[in-house]
């Protein structure tokens, strides 16, 4: 299914959470902020939160440095 990553069209497969989504992607979930459907969401919410065709996520991470 089609969704948009952070501006851009990404295939994912059904059925996939965004704790699966980070996974695939590399991305350390303690690291990160979701906003799915202009909805941020919590980190403990990751692993039960199914995208849906269609869906926009916006993915920061958090960067350390000085």
């Amino acid at each position: 299914m089609q969704i948009t990553l952070n501006g851009h069209c990404k295939e994912v497969t059904d059925n996939t959470t965004v704790a699966e989504l980070l996974t695939s992607l590399g991305l350390d979930p303690t690291r990160v902020a979701i906003e799915l459907n202009q909805q941020v969401i919590s980190r403990e919410r990751f692993g039960d939160t199914l995208i849906n065709a269609g869906d926009s996520i916006e993915i920061v991470q958090f960067v350390g440095g000085g």
